[in-house]
C-alpha cells in the first residue's frame, strides 16, 4: 500500500465504486480516495467507505496525483471543463469513459496545440464489479513506465489487464471484452431456456448452465491446449455433443459471432466521432 497515491474519481457510479473497492486498503488508504459526483446518495456511499466526496470540483482535486474519469461519454467534455482548472503538472489521467478517443480527451485537458500527454485510456467490463473484469489499456506516448505501471496496478485491482497499441485496438477490445459479457448472458439465457424445453426446472437449468459455463471457462484458462482441441475431446463421433454441435455449425455460429464483433467495433468508431465533436 502506498500512502503517496491519492486518486480522484470524476464520477462515482458503479465502475468507480468497483475500482475503489479493489484499491482501498491495498493500493492506497481509503482516505486517499475522493469522489466527485452530484448525487448525495453516491457521496454518502463513498464517505461510508472512508473516502471523501463532493458535488462540485474544489481544491481537493489538485491534491490528487491520479484522476480517473468514470462518467458517461456524453458527459465527459463538460466534466473535463469543470475539473480542468485543478489539473496539476504530472497528474496521471485515466479515462474509463467509452467512445472518447485519447487524442480528443488530451485536447480537452490541454489545448489543441499543447494536449495533455500523461493520459491512459482504458476499456473495462462489467465483471469488474465482482473483481473478475478484464480491461484493455492504451497509453499516449507521454506516459512513462511508472505511469503505465501505476495504471496497470489500478485497473488490475478489479481483474486482468491487457495493453494494446492505440484507440483503434481499443475499438476491438470494446467489441470483444467490453461488450462481451452481454454475449455471454445471451448464451446463458439460451442455455437455460433450452434446458427448460427438454424437461428441467428453471432453477435446475440455471444452476447447470452457470456451472457449465464457469467450469468450461476455467478449464480453458488453465489448459495449454486451444479451445478447439478441448472441444474435440468432449465430442465423440455420433454422440450427443456431436449432434448438438452439428446444429450450431449449420447455423454458422463462428461467422455470426464475427459479424457481431465487427458491428460492435464499427459502432465504437461511430460513437467516437459523435462524442468527440
Amino acid at each position: 500500500m502506498d500512502s503517496q497515491i491519492s486518486i480522484a474519481f470524476i464520477g462515482g457510479g458503479n465502475m468507480a465504486t468497483a475500482l475503489a473497492a479493489g484499491l482501498a486498503g491495498r493500493t492506497c488508504p481509503a482516505g486517499n480516495l475522493h469522489a466527485l459526483d452530484p448525487s448525495p446518495d453516491v457521496q454518502e456511499s463513498w464517505r461510508a467507505r472512508g473516502a471523501t466526496a463532493s458535488a462540485t470540483p474544489d481544491a481537493t482535486l489538485q491534491r490528487c496525483n491520479v484522476w480517473i474519469y468514470a462518467v458517461k461519454p456524453q458527459q465527459l467534455r463538460d466534466a473535463v471543463a469543470a475539473t480542468r482548472p485543478w489539473l496539476q503538472p504530472g497528474t496521471l489521467v485515466i479515462s474509463v469513459a467509452a467512445g472518447i478517443r485519447a487524442d480528443t480527451l488530451a485536447g480537452w485537458l490541454g489545448t489543441p496545440d499543447d494536449p495533455w500527454r500523461n493520459l491512459v485510456r482504458c476499456m473495462p467490463n462489467t465483471p469488474a464489479l465482482v473483481g473478475a473484469g478484464v480491461t484493455g489499456l492504451a497509453a499516449l506516448p507521454g506516459v512513462d513506465s511508472a505511469g503505465r505501471k501505476l495504471a496497470e496496478e489500478l485497473l488490475g485491482s478489479v481483474g486482468q489487464v491487457v495493453w494494446v497499441q492505440d484507440d483503434a485496438a481499443l475499438d476491438a477490445v470494446t467489441a470483444l471484452s467490453g461488450s462481451g459479457p452481454a454475449y455471454v448472458f445471451l448464451f446463458l439465457e439460451a442455455l437455460i431456456a433450452g434446458g427448460v424445453s427438454v424437461g428441467l426446472t428453471p432453477d435446475q437449468a440455471r444452476q447447470l448452465a452457470l456451472g457449465t459455463l464457469a467450469g468450461a471457462t476455467r478449464l480453458a484458462a488453465q489448459s495449454d491446449d486451444p479451445p478447439s482441441l478441448l472441444r474435440e475431446r468432449v465430442t465423440s463421433k455420433g454422440g450427443t455433443t456431436a449432434a448438438a454441435l452439428q446444429v450450431l455449425q449449420q447455423a454458422d455460429l463462428p461467422a455470426v459471432v464475427e459479424r457481431a464483433l465487427h458491428a460492435a467495433a464499427q459502432r465504437s468508431r461511430e460513437l467516437a466521432s459523435e462524442f468527440g465533436k
